[in-house]
């Protein structure tokens, strides 16, 4: 992998607390940020389609974050993503040729101290760079087809499929 392109649509990972509403916003993408930080060793872009929690994304956003990877003219696509609604969206990817699409995201705020967001990044670097072309989640520590998981609420983690 020489380039790879950042697609962010939000979600808990870019989410920022204000004291003064007791509230969470979606803040600026932090992906950009944090791999600067960690000082990697290949060129990337940020493009930042949405800034929405993944529960307010709708097929019409599902469309446009599509669109927004067919553009680009990188082959290594990295999504960040709300949690709830990601396997979501990344059933909408699919069919997206010439491509390996992971996406990934966090189930604490990046800015929140042992958030793991650095952790799913990390984990959705490496895949998206040894995967064949296809569509694929990245969370909690392991590469997941998104028609065989689901995200347990109740647990707050990615799980298998039941049967």
């Amino acid at each position: 992998m020489q380039h790879l392109t950042i697609v962010t649509t939000g979600g808990t990972i870019d989410k920022i607390y204000f004291d003064d509403k007791s509230t969470f916003q979606i803040g600026s993408p932090q992906i950009g940020e944090i791999l600067e930080t960690l000082g990697v060793a290949f060129a990337f872009d940020v493009v930042s389609v949405l800034r929405k929690d993944s529960l307010h994304l709708d097929d019409g956003d599902r469309a446009l974050i599509r669109s927004a990877i067919e553009r680009q003219p990188h082959r290594h696509v990295l999504v960040t993503h709300g949690t709830d609604t990601m396997v979501d969206t990344a059933q909408a990817l699919h069919g997206i040729d010439g491509k390996v699409i992971v996406l990934t995201g966090a189930l604490n705020p990046a800015l929140f101290k042992g958030s793991d967001a650095v952790f799913n990044i990390g984990c959705a670097v490496g895949a998206v760079q040894t995967l064949p072309d296809g569509v694929y989640i990245a969370m909690n520590g392991r590469i997941w087809d998104p028609t065989q998981v689901r995200k347990n609420r109740e647990a707050n983690r990615f799980e298998p499929l039941p049967g």
